[in-house]
């Protein structure tokens, strides 16, 4: 096993390059840079100055010039400093947000798996009853309300006509006068709705996906031979086979790792939450080089991890399935 997570270790280093040359190479290909957005609206500006600013950041060398330049200094976990007006390094920057990220989205991941795959169990043994149908129902609601349009519903009901729970950030402004008790109880509220927005999605489609595969696998001879050996409906069930039913249920919690960073861009920014979301669309929007590869990479880095984590669950899941030295 040792040996086997050591290969594929190694094996994501070209391919964690390769993901690198063609995020870099789309990224000069889109129109403009950051120089621009100074210049473009600034008459005082001369070509002389212009030429300057563009050797200060090093754009006026081919691309590929500034990208190994950039590999360079990523081998050595130096992301460089950006563009941004801070000017600071992106490294502090990303891990000034990435416990926010990560926090949220685990706790919403974990939210997800707690209440969807006893829903999807529960709607395959008891197939065409009205748990099934309501939650079916359910599942299409979930599916189908885009997270932005939920997130301004839930703002204005819960936020402004209620008045129950903040609708931005993560902390109120007296957060420091706050008791340790009262800090914690500041943060839950600000968490409910991004929370709940990252998770309603979430929770319908793996719901879905766990009664699809549990009525596939109660269904199978073994099931029926273990039913016949006279052991009990919820041995059968969850004893038996719900283990191979959480397979594939193992591939989307492997490619919904990358998610973790990348999935909140929607709701960190409708809630102005600081996080790596956020982070990533404004050094979009400022055309911040160096931050959006720090980012990228961090997500291409995840989304490796991710598929290792997933073959690694299948031989932990099911006895068949082994992975070889």
């Amino acid at each position: 096993m040792g040996l086997y997570i050591l290969k594929r270790l190694l094996l994501m280093i070209p391919v964690l390059i390769g993901i690198t040359v063609i995020s870099f190479t789309v990224m000069k290909m889109a129109p403009g840079d950051p120089i621009s957005l100074v210049t473009d609206l600034n008459p005082n500006m001369n070509e002389e100055t212009i030429a300057r600013l563009r050797a200060h950041y090093g754009l006026d060398e081919p691309w590929y010039v500034q990208y190994f330049k950039w590999l360079r200094n990523m081998l050595m976990l130096d992301f460089g400093r950006s563009f941004a007006s801070d000017n600071r390094p992106v490294i502090d920057k990303i891990l000034e947000r990435i416990p926010i990220t990560l926090s949220i989205n685990l706790i919403s991941l974990a939210l997800i798996l707690a209440i969807a795959i006893p829903i999807g169990v529960m709607s395959a043994v008891k197939q065409g009853s009205v748990f099934d149908k309501s939650t079916t129902v359910f599942v299409f609601l979930g599916v189908s309300i885009p997270s932005f349009w939920l997130a301004l519903l839930l703002m204005i009901l819960f936020g402004i006509q209620l008045e129950w729970l903040p609708i931005s950030g993560i902390r109120s402004l007296d957060y420091a006068e706050l008791s340790t008790a009262g800090k914690i109880l500041d943060m839950a509220k600000h968490l409910i709705l991004p929370v709940f927005v990252s998770a309603f999605a979430g929770l319908a489609g793996m719901s879905r996906y766990m009664r699809s595969n549990m009525l596939e696998v109660i269904r199978q001879d073994y099931v029926t031979t273990a039913r016949a050996k006279g052991l009990d409906e919820r041995t059968v069930i969850f004893r038996h086979a719900l283990r191979n039913a959480l397979l594939p249920v193992i591939t989307i919690l492997g490619l919904s790792v990358p998610g973790l960073i990348g999935g909140g861009v929607i709701f960190e920014t409708i809630f102005a939450i600081p996080g790596m979301g956020q982070l990533f669309y404004q050094s979009v929007m400022m055309r911040d080089y160096p931050t959006i590869m720090g980012v990228l990479v961090i997500g291409a880095a995840l989304t490796l991890l991710g598929n290792l984590l997933a073959d690694l669950g299948y031989s932990l899941a099911d006895p068949r399935i082994r992975v070889s030295e």
